[in-house]
């Protein structure tokens, strides 16, 4: 598609040439010899770029510039001016034009600007698209009762910069919440940091919250800028917190109360301006009175906490999930979206949920690619929920063994993984030693089996 272009001047000779000069290098051309005019243009029209001269009658380039800018999404404009108003047109700059041309216009300056101005408005586009999928993706979906009282808590909390301490099971939807937060924040458009600190080994955690200097230990080849840096202005989110060491948290502690941080490696302090998100699915205080959490971090982190419910507190939102994960995979993979039978629908709002919305989801997107038709029925979720479907078939009886040798290793090891957790007390670091395996898995394993010591301990 061409680009089009608005030219507003009150010289016919002026339009003119630009006009030929546009359509020679294929660009649509529209012309306005007044800022009124032009103003009609540009809302009729919409060009991708405007150029709008200083001086003309009755209406003044700047009074026009303003106009356009009040809309959102407006073309980039280009001021056009005289010699004797090229003050004006840096005052012009100040109010949002993309750049200014003193006349007579050249025209390798005029199309190198129209070039620069056209990939930036793509570019704003592209930006500006990637954040709407981006608040798509995010969106927390859901009717019920507790859900809004998560939304009143987000309310009330982005605007400020108090830290947030957000609370429930894995696979809740805790890092929607965080989302949420900084997307309604004065912080909006500043960076989202996200720390998982239970998939960080021990050992790297602080170099990658506060960074470190090149040499500082055994591996250290380069520089490396901490998370708490990235995050100066915006908001760094340390998801799953309880799982980090006494060592950090003293570290991230001074960060909250004293704004500084210390790469591994320097002994020079650095500002910070940085808003802290924390998530866990841990029971704090447990944790503080094993000794394994500070209480002096808790009560800086819990400012202002925030508990997502757990799904089936929740029954009344599975629907709208369901509803939206179907079509968002659809969209995504091209596929033509199913609809679930009002048997199968009750199904699934009265399934325990033991992953919630995470499980969730992973469900609805095994059912669309494994079910063949247009319809998913009662007979088809008995294949794929992890325990047995109420109301499914009309026999009641005991529980049945797992129908496969698949089944029966991922039951075998959840129960596996729960008692060794329940042994070393849900410490995530003894239970991966004890087991042999990296924490990183082990935080893996929970997640894909909906392991919690609120359920499981």
């Amino acid at each position: 598609m061409r680009p089009k272009v608005l030219i507003v001047d009150d010289e016919e000779a002026i339009r003119s040439s630009m006009k030929m000069m546009f359509e020679y290098e294929g660009y649509d051309c529209v012309l306005a010899a007044g800022g009124e005019a032009g103003l009609k243009i540009a809302e009729r029209e919409k060009p991708d770029l405007i150029f709008l001269d200083i001086k003309m009658p009755q209406l003044d380039g700047l009074d026009v510039l303003k106009q356009l800018k009040a809309v959102d999404g407006s073309a980039p404009v280009v001021i056009l001016s005289g010699h004797g108003t090229v003050r004006t047109a840096v005052e012009a700059t100040k109010l949002g034009a993309f750049d200014f041309i003193e006349k007579p216009p050249e025209t390798d300056r005029i199309l190198l600007v129209a070039r620069n101005a056209l990939a930036q408005r793509r570019l704003e586009r592209k930006v500006s698209g990637f954040r709407e999928s981006q608040d798509a993706r995010y969106r927390m979906v859901g009717v019920s009762p507790a859900l809004e009282k998560v939304r009143d808590a987000i309310t009330r909390a982005a605007p400020t910069n108090a830290t947030v301490l957000i609370l429930g099971e894995s696979g809740v939807g805790k890092e929607l919440v965080a989302r949420a937060i900084h997307r309604n924040s004065p912080r909006k458009d500043e960076e989202l940091v996200q720390v998982n600190c239970a998939a960080i080994p021990e050992e790297l955690i602080e170099s990658e919250l506060f960074g470190h200097e090149k040499g500082s230990f055994t591996g250290a080849a380069e520089k490396q800028i901490g998370k708490f840096e990235l995050a100066h202005k915006g908001t760094i989110f340390l998801d799953e917190i309880g799982d980090m060491s006494l060592r950090t948290q003293a570290k991230v502690l001074r960060v909250l109360q004293e704004g500084e941080v210390e790469r591994i490696g320097s002994q020079k302090t650095i500002q910070v301006d940085v808003r802290v998100i924390a998530a866990t699915n841990k029971k704090l205080e447990d944790a503080i009175e094993r000794g394994e959490f500070r209480e002096d971090l808790y009560f800086r982190l819990s400012v202002i906490p925030i508990r997502v419910p757990a799904l089936r507190e929740r029954s009344e939102d599975v629907a709208p999930l369901v509803e939206h994960f179907v079509q968002a995979f659809s969209a995504d993979n091209n596929f033509k979206p199913k609809t679930f039978t009002p048997a199968a629908m009750e199904i699934l709002r009265k399934h325990p949920w033991r992953g919630n919305v995470r499980e969730l989801r992973n469900t609805i997107e095994r059912l669309l690619i494994m079910v063949e038709g247009p319809e998913i029925r009662p007979d088809h979720l008995e294949e794929v929920l992890l325990r047995p479907v109420e109301g499914a078939s009309p026999a009641a009886g005991p529980p049945e063994p797992p129908g496969s040798l698949k089944d029966f290793k991922e039951t075998a090891e959840r129960a596996f993984l729960v008692q060794k957790l329940r042994e070393s007390r849900w410490n995530i670091s003894a239970t991966a030693q004890a087991i042999g395996t990296p924490r990183s898995n082990l935080y893996k394993k929970l997640e894909q089996y909906g392991i919690s010591q609120e359920k499981d301990g």
